[in-house]
């Protein structure tokens, strides 16, 4: 029977692999597998996580997704059209409807720029025919959206906190009016008190925008309250893929399990 709706997003034997050594290349060279013919799918509207011990391979993944890393293998369809073959026209076309949020909010950001001007700048790159005073009304638009005063505009990015940074980045991500964002690890350089602010944001602007998620974590409580579906990765593969309340009800593979119990034990 033909799917009633098609994958927003198809991932299809997903392989990508690390080389070191002498440049890299030749005999010579060693080499990690990061991703291991990777399979999912996600569909419109759904937060898909994607979980893992540190070096499983989950923000290789994340990248090879917005085509950050070019992958040795695989395809990578968004509705229908796989991001890995895109002109680069097309790929910037494909960059304006997904977006990633990063792990290091303070990295993520240029600190020469004030917040107002940083917004306005994607702005002028993506945002089509806007004039100077459109620009500047959507990013005052864009730091309220995400709990941030207009006043905030003329900040430097050392001038807010921990969490003020990381709402700039969500601002940023969201600018382009996207329709996929990736979140890699987006609260674990918070404080445990402002993650929670986050996280009730994202889950707010999800619904409100009706955006598709990849949450990328570690972090089991904060796929808890995001995720619709759980990927769970270890070495570069994906050991099981379940809706979350499935997933954390009655684990499966037994790594899962050993996550599950390593935060049950804390």
């Amino acid at each position: 029977m033909a799917e009633l709706t098609p994958p927003f997003l198809r991932v299809l034997g997903l392989t990508h692999r690390f080389r070191s050594g002498r440049r890299g290349l030749g005999p010579s060279g060693s080499s990690v597998q990061a991703l291991r013919g990777i399979n999912f799918d996600i569909h419109e509207g759904e937060c898909l996580a994607i979980v893992g011990e540190s070096g499983s391979g989950k923000t290789t993944l994340a990248r090879c997704l917005l085509r950050l890393l070019d992958p040795e293998e695989g395809k990578v369809l968004f509705r229908g059209v796989d991001v890995l073959t895109m002109s680069r026209q097309n790929l910037l076309s494909f960059r304006r409807k997904a977006q990633i949020v990063f792990q290091d909010p303070f990295g993520s950001l240029n600190p020469r720029l004030r917040a107002g001007p940083m917004l306005e700048e994607v702005l002028k790159v993506h945002g089509g025919d806007l004039s100077a005073d459109q620009r500047r009304e959507r990013a005052d638009a864009l730091l309220d959206m995400v709990g941030l005063h207009p006043s905030h505009r003329v900040r430097f990015p050392h001038e807010f906190s921990g969490g003020q940074r990381q709402r700039l980045g969500i601002a940023r991500a969201l600018s382009v009016g996207p329709e996929l964002v990736i979140l890699d690890e987006p609260v674990s350089a918070l404080d445990l008190s402002v993650q929670a602010q986050i996280l009730n944001l994202l889950a707010g602007l999800r619904e409100r925008l009706s955006l598709t998620l990849v949450l990328i974590a570690h972090d089991l409580a904060v796929v808890r309250y995001l995720a619709d579906r759980v990927a769970v990765m270890k070495a570069g593969e994906i050991v099981e893929l379940s809706p979350a309340d499935m997933l954390f009800r009655a684990p499966a593979h037994p790594y899962t399990q050993g996550l599950l119990e390593t935060v049950g034990s804390e």
